[in-house]
């Protein structure tokens, strides 16, 4: 049975075999697990039960993960996905601008490897209520909210912490390798998630972004 407060994640996998082995996982961890195969099938699921996390691959029948994904932003739906591709080429589709995906593993992968990338896109903010602001960004790292002048923004919770990792040391400059550790709980040996997510905070703060890139480095976060 599930520990209290695990919450539950919804596995949307046309591979019965893949499927089977993500949920024997994810339950070994105390999740509560719910697995879709189709598509369509699968974007009602999240509507109904309103699941912590959706593991969702990418090649599914009838609605493809990227489709679901988009959808669901559109409809203000921010619950964290973690996409399951099958090819490195997918990457930058499944994590692009306009979908707000919060991580992915590529197919073959590791089942502990997707459990533990499950965990840090559910990790949530400090109990204390923290506020910072640099010049026209400001984000609630208690209610886990981002303003960029004064307009409230809609952010994945990885886009989150990735902002808060920056704002939290004003003009420290973060190497790729340690946003990754600190942000998403791993080190791997491509640093391009990391460019893909500052690319879709970027384009949603605007003018009001505060991130710098450091050539060949990596990103800070200057005030104005």
């Amino acid at each position: 049975m599930p520990e209290e407060g695990r919450g539950l994640v919804l596995v949307v996998e046309d591979d019965p075999a893949i499927a089977d082995l993500v949920q024997r996982y994810l339950l070994r961890e105390g999740f509560g697990v719910h697995v879709e195969k189709d598509g369509a099938e699968a974007l009602a699921a999240v509507r109904r039960m309103r699941p912590a996390a959706v593991v969702l691959d990418v090649g599914l029948p009838t609605m493809d993960g990227i489709e679901i994904c988009r959808t669901l932003r559109a409809d203000g739906d921010w619950t964290p996905v973690l996409f399951v591709t099958a090819r490195d080429d997918e990457v930058d589709r499944v994590l692009g601008l306009e979908l707000g995906g919060d991580d992915y593993v590529t197919k073959p992968f590791s089942p502990r490897e997707l459990v533990a990338r499950v965990r840090t896109v559910l990790r949530r903010g400090p109990t204390a209520t923290e506020v910072l602001e640099l010049g026209s960004t400001r984000i609630d790292l208690t209610q886990r909210k981002a303003w960029a002048n004064d307009v409230e923004i809609s952010l994945t919770s990885t886009e989150f912490d990735l902002l808060a990792q920056l704002m939290r040391r004003p003009k420290h400059v973060f190497e790729r390798r340690q946003l990754l550790s600190t942000v998403w709980g791993y080190s791997v040996t491509g640093t391009r998630t990391v460019d893909v997510h500052v690319a879709q905070l970027r384009a949603k703060l605007g003018t009001a972004s505060p991130i710098r890139t450091v050539r060949g480095i990596g990103y800070a976060a200057d005030p104005p």
